[in-house]
């Protein structure tokens, strides 16, 4: 590895050593908004060296995989302190590439990068990096210091102190990894299983495929967790530390319903007419107190036909009360729930099940082809309400209608290594 700071240099990029896995003059010229207050050090990681990740040397690769040319999936982390963290990652391969990036949980960087045999191709792309430790409270005042995580956290790459990349493709070239850190600014998203960073295959939710359609001058950092309601992710203390982190200029989505609707869920539920949108006003007061913009999305509706090939609503009054919520609090509304009714009902009764996990048994969760749908139709719903979020859409996004939705047959997206038959919490 290798580091420089920007000292004597501030303002001339040919001032500075060329690391071969750094062209700073093309990162300048890339982002126009960063400053060397922003960008002050470099680490370089030349991914040729075959060395495991330990805690004292601070990188190396994950799960016995390690760097090949053979079109194996590898994962590479280094251990940094929660933050933003802007990648490099230089593609170079003795044969042709064609590598997808993910990071963290399989949170969906980069698709499909091509790479000629010995080609360099330079991509950048922000990771979000937490921990569950809360800022150390004054005096007396009562709370906690971490975040009350469930068993089926423990061990993730969500909130370790790494930045974990997965490598991944039909023929994954890739040379080295540079990161620094940054101030850029954040989408913080809320919810439960249908938004969180899936950990295992072959379950996904569109919050983990949301970071590929956004530029690299932004961040996402997914706080869904499954089985989570506005209640438990207060008591749980997961909203304190979103709270802990929000800057003005950031923006937070708030997709809450499916499991704050479980009468049978007594200590979580809240009712649709007067708790739930009690409690959706209060996390849209903090959001505002603090600068932020809140955004309220709708949740996608689960995979019930009824004889006459349509979604019958198992939500009850929940979206129309997101829906009332929205209009009078005069907040960005994302409705989730019409687009995956329109989804759905385009594939229909025989292929909607392919846009679902657990090989399409699970009616309720996707996997990534449906996750990347929703994403898509998060991303228009960033376009159609004029979200201040929307200049910072990928140049390739083109637009997407539900109604129209990509063919499952020709979805091509390669699943991560981690596979594990389970069930999120909630339903």
């Amino acid at each position: 590895m290798t580091h420089f700071t920007p000292a004597g240099h501030p303002c001339n990029p040919r001032g500075f050593f060329r690391l071969r896995s750094l062209a700073l003059s093309a990162l300048i010229a890339t982002f126009p908004v960063l400053s060397w207050a922003d960008v002050t050090r470099w680490t370089a990681y030349d991914l040729s060296d075959p060395a495991p990740f330990t805690t004292e040397r601070g990188s190396g690769y994950e799960f016995g995989t390690g760097h090949n040319t053979e079109g194996r999936p590898f994962i590479y982390s280094v251990a940094v302190p929660e933050g933003n963290w802007l990648v490099e990652v230089l593609f170079r391969g003795p044969v042709a590439g064609d590598t997808t990036v993910k990071a963290e949980s399989r949170r969906l960087m980069l698709e499909s990068v091509k790479t000629a045999p010995g080609e360099d191709v330079r991509r950048f792309f922000v990771v979000n990096v937490r921990d569950p430790i809360l800022p150390p409270l004054p005096g007396n005042a009562p709370g906690g210091t971490t975040v009350l995580l469930n068993d089926r956290e423990l061990g993730s790459f969500t909130w370790d102190k790494k930045l974990t990349l997965e490598f991944n493709g039909p023929s994954p070239q890739v040379q080295s990894v540079a990161v620094t850190r940054v101030h850029h600014p954040t989408v913080f998203l809320l919810g439960d299983s249908t938004v969180t960073d899936q950990r295992w295959e072959d379950g996904a939710s569109w919050g983990q495929m949301l970071p590929r359609f956004l530029r690299p001058e932004v961040a996402v950092a997914n706080h869904a967790e499954s089985g989570e309601t506005l209640k438990s992710f207060l008591t749980g203390l997961r909203f304190a530390k979103v709270l802990s982190q929000l800057q003005a200029g950031d923006w937070v989505f708030l997709q809450f319903g499916h499991n704050d609707q479980k009468k049978n869920w007594p200590q979580t539920y809240v009712e649709a007419a007067t708790t739930y949108p009690a409690y959706l006003r209060t996390y849209l007061a903090e959001i505002r107190l603090r600068g932020a913009t809140p955004v309220l999305v709708t949740s996608p509706q689960r995979r019930n036909f009824g004889p006459d090939g349509k979604i019958r609503n198992t939500h009850g009054d929940y979206p129309a009360a997101v829906r009332a919520v929205a209009a009078a609090e005069k907040v960005p509304l994302i409705d989730l729930e019409a687009a995956s009714r329109a989804l759905y009902e385009a594939l229909g009764p025989d292929r909607a099940p392919l846009a679902f996990s657990n090989g399409g048994q699970d009616a309720t969760h996707h996997n990534n082809y449906g996750a990347y749908q929703l994403a898509k139709a998060v991303a228009q719903g960033i376009r159609d309400t004029r979200l201040s979020l929307e200049p910072f859409l990928t140049e390739d996004f083109t637009g997407y209608n539900p109604t129209q939705p990509d063919d499952p047959a020709a979805f091509t997206l390669p699943a991560s290594p981690q596979r594990r038959t389970e069930t999120p919490r909630g339903n």
